[in-house]
């Protein structure tokens, strides 16, 4: 580690010198800064990854098996195990989805699960993200150049080669491929996470498009190159459901591919995330995760959700107003910690306005006990303190199996009062190292 410590400000300057930015919007205007990358990396034993990973698989297989179902039979809701109303007025349920499978029956290809371990040991899903989770790239630049400047603490370390990113992304790309070229698909450099589209599509071999260069022709997706138009049988789209075909979403978008889901819906095409699948990483259906689980799969759940509770049911409801002031009241349609209220930061008339917007709005809302998780040590000015940090694992579904990346996304809060370490939020990132023994 002291290796790492003493050539931060190298490593620093070499990710400055990739571009390892990301941009964040504030007041209506676009700014774009350098993602602080602390040098001291969290630290997970094998023994503890191992749980991690058969229950972060054990989770995402549930979710794709309710994806499939909601937008097919239909079975969890016709027995009762997931409210039918709350699932059809979720705002990521899409009904342009209904009965398509995609191709290879996967819906959520690339998962993003936040995590957060508590005082007391024990780790707790925070989020699912199943639409378009970001973040993989930068724990691979940072190992990458972490290697270069300081190769003897690789050496030293029993730490697991998370290089092998681009790969699963390729394997699970080439697995759903209906026959054609994988594409990565891009709004542009001025979308946040630019550089992370552009240093995927290198690693997993794809070609990195933007709406200009891909079109829709009898139902079949092309890509316009030098050579020649060349049909596309994968897409990794890195932009939001309502964009992506203003043919059949937002008739207004430009970045979007007009009759994109004619493709998709005849089969010529898998996207990568599908279609709809904010019907299952709705803030509001995490509650019903471990029942799916049950439900599907026939086990236990592996990892346990944060308490949690729902305005909709009677005695959470109640529950909810009698705790205001001491839970994490979350708005189920924001997303990058927007729309988090700590009711203990609220004054008596803050606490008075939210109790009544919640039982105006039960549905937009959900409220979870406040989980008192760990503090990892970073570099701040030169002196080592403690801030609060999260874990977003990346989980890869392919037609035929679901593999948990050995890595993932340490999210720290630069604030020490702040429990919010989004990205998005200022909040900055550290490599995430797996013991192999």
């Amino acid at each position: 580690m002291e290796d790492l410590i003493r050539h931060e400000g190298q490593i620093n300057q070499q990710l400055a010198r990739y571009g390892v930015k990301f941009g964040i919007y504030k007041d209506g205007q676009f700014h774009e800064r350098l993602f602080p990358f602390d040098t001291i990396p969290r630290i997970i034993t094998a023994a503890e990854w191992t749980t991690l990973e058969k229950g972060l698989a054990q989770r995402v297989r549930a979710l794709n098996c309710f994806l499939r179902d909601i937008y097919g039979e239909k079975r969890i809701l016709a027995n009762g195990v997931v409210p039918e109303d709350f699932v059809y007025r979720s705002p990521g349920y899409l009904p342009a989805c209904e009965g398509i499978v995609p191709p290879g029956g996967v819906y959520s290809h690339i998962s993003g699960i936040d995590l957060v371990k508590g005082k007391d040991g024990v780790w707790y899903i925070l989020e699912d993200n199943l639409r378009i989770p970001s973040g993989a790239s930068y724990p691979l630049i940072a190992r990458e150049l972490c290697r270069r400047c300081s190769p003897e603490t690789f050496r030293r370390h029993p730490v697991v080669d998370n290089r092998g990113y681009g790969e699963l992304l390729r394997k699970t790309m080439d697995s759903v491929n209906t026959g054609g070229i994988n594409v990565v698909f891009t709004p542009g450099r001025y979308n946040a996470a630019y550089f992370e589209h552009a240093f995927l599509a290198e690693k997993a071999g794809a070609v990195l498009a933007e709406s200009g260069d891909l079109y829709v022709r009898d139902s079949q997706l092309y890509y316009r190159s030098t050579q020649g138009d060349e049909k596309v049988g994968a897409i990794y789209r890195r932009v939001s459901d309502e964009y992506m075909d203003p043919l059949c979403f937002e008739p207004s978008s430009l970045i979007g591919i007009p009759n994109l889901m004619a493709a998709y819906r005849a089969g010529n095409v898998a996207v990568l995330n599908a279609f709809g699948n904010g019907a299952a990483d709705d803030k509001g259906i995490y509650y019903f995760v471990p029942c799916m689980i049950r439900y599907y799969l026939g086990e236990e759940p592996i990892l346990s959700n944060a308490p949690t509770y729902l305005p909709i049911e009677d005695k959470d409801r109640q529950y909810i107003l009698d705790h205001l002031d001491s839970l994490v009241i979350k708005d189920v349609a924001e997303a990058g910690g927007y729309g988090v209220v700590f009711g203990s930061k609220l004054t008596k008339e803050q606490l008075a306005d939210l109790r009544e917007t919640i039982l105006a709005r039960p549905r937009r809302f959900i409220a979870q006990e406040v989980v008192d998780f760990q503090d990892l040590p970073i570099r701040d000015n030169g002196e080592t303190v403690e801030r609060k940090a999260d874990l977003r694992a990346f989980v890869l579904s392919g037609a035929e199996d679901t593999v948990v990346w050995p890595s993932g996304l340490t999210r720290f809060s630069r604030n020490p009062d702040s429990f919010i370490v989004n990205s998005s939020q200022g909040g900055g990132f550290k490599d995430t190292w797996i013991l192999s023994r």
